[in-house]
């Protein structure tokens, strides 16, 4: 068959030391005005993701639901192509706010920037 499309635990942050890791190691960012992609590279075979979508930011539980859903599948979707990154997306206000469509483009180019900038070489780490 084709690649594997499945979200199960091993393309997942699991507990508070995955997201600490993440959240005070981070090497790449992309900030966008409704969404923040914190990453860092793993020794996992694969991507993780992480998602804090904070009451808070976004109210209604039928809305967290969908960012989610959607940020899931477009993280399936991404190609394993790139170095393995352990992503945390932390939702800001407005998020809610945005169609489907919308969501998944801006992911998808947040997620583009990510690698870009995990892809540089860091101060004395091979790239």
């Amino acid at each position: 068959m084709g690649a594997d499309y499945s979200f199960g635990k091993a393309r997942r942050l699991l507990n508070a030391k995955d997201y600490s890791r993440v959240f005070d190691g981070a090497e790449a960012r992309a900030s966008h005005k409704q969404l923040l992609l914190l990453a860092r590279t793993n020794n996992e075979p694969g991507h993780r993701l992480g998602l804090v979508i904070a009451k808070k930011n976004v109210r209604l539980a039928v809305q967290r639901n969908r960012i989610k859903r959607i940020a899931r599948e477009v993280f399936r979707h991404l190609p394993p192509s790139e170095p393995p990154l352990d992503v945390i997306l932390l939702a800001r206000r407005g998020l809610d706010q945005l169609d489907n469509a919308e969501l998944s483009t801006i992911l998808r180019q947040q997620w583009q920037k990510l690698i870009r900038h995990a892809s540089q070489p860091s101060q004395g780490m091979e790239p």
